[in-house]
């Protein structure tokens, strides 16, 4: 996450939604008051320790929210990018299983594996992508703007303008080889995942074959 006093907005960094090319592009716009924790690549912390202590930079709204204050919370532009669960969720099993062949040699089966055998339940890349955007109602986005991955350059440059910051081409980092998700689909695996991330379906307008 990113938290700009400069520039009066939060960036909250969605696992598997290109965050660090938008972390990279944010950052040269940054000044020395704004502040950012992120735990890959760069090592950079938050000022409060309980937050600090969290071994990522993928916090929720909900966590930052009572150390920021309800005037800066309110008053900060808050955004986010989402992805599509059918895509994002064959990203994080090509990301767990990368420098081996296992997903290369039997994608559903190390799909399956993820999703019904032994789900992980804790981690965060596992996590739906709502979880880090809602109220406490789990439903309430406390986002202004949302981001799609789909149209990642766009939605930046759109981002930028509402913040009056410059945009720029983003670079492509931390990705993963895959190809098009769909072809690695089976009915049992769309349902899986389907119920599994229900919320983010509904709340981003996703299905199977795309943006509703």
């Amino acid at each position: 996450m990113i938290v700009s006093h400069r520039h009066r907005f939060m960036f909250a960094a969605v696992p598997k939604t290109g965050t660090h090319s938008v972390r990279q592009a944010l950052r040269e716009q940054m000044g020395e008051e704004d502040i950012e924790q992120v735990g890959l690549f760069v090592n950079r912390r938050f000022p409060w320790a309980e937050l600090a202590a969290i071994q990522h930079g993928h916090l929720s709204l909900r966590q930052v929210r009572p150390y920021l204050g309800e005037e800066a919370f309110a008053g900060y532009l808050k955004f986010a990018f989402v992805r599509n669960p059918f895509d994002r969720f064959v990203s994080y099993c090509a990301f767990m299983l990368r420098g081996g062949t296992v997903f290369q040699q039997r994608p559903r089966d190390a799909m399956a594996h993820f999703l019904f055998r032994e789900p992980p339940e804790g981690h965060i890349l596992f996590q739906p992508q709502s979880s880090l955007l809602v109220d406490d109602d789990g439903r309430t986005l406390l986002t202004d703007l949302i981001g799609r991955v789909e149209e990642m350059q766009a939605s930046y440059d759109a981002i930028c303008a509402r913040i009056g910051i410059t945009s720029r081409a983003l670079d492509r980092v931390n990705g993963t080889s895959h190809g098009d998700y769909r072809r690695y689909y089976d009915q049992r695996l769309i349902e899986g995942v389907a119920a599994r991330y229900a919320r983010d379906l509904d709340l981003f307008g996703y299905t199977f074959e795309g943006i509703g």
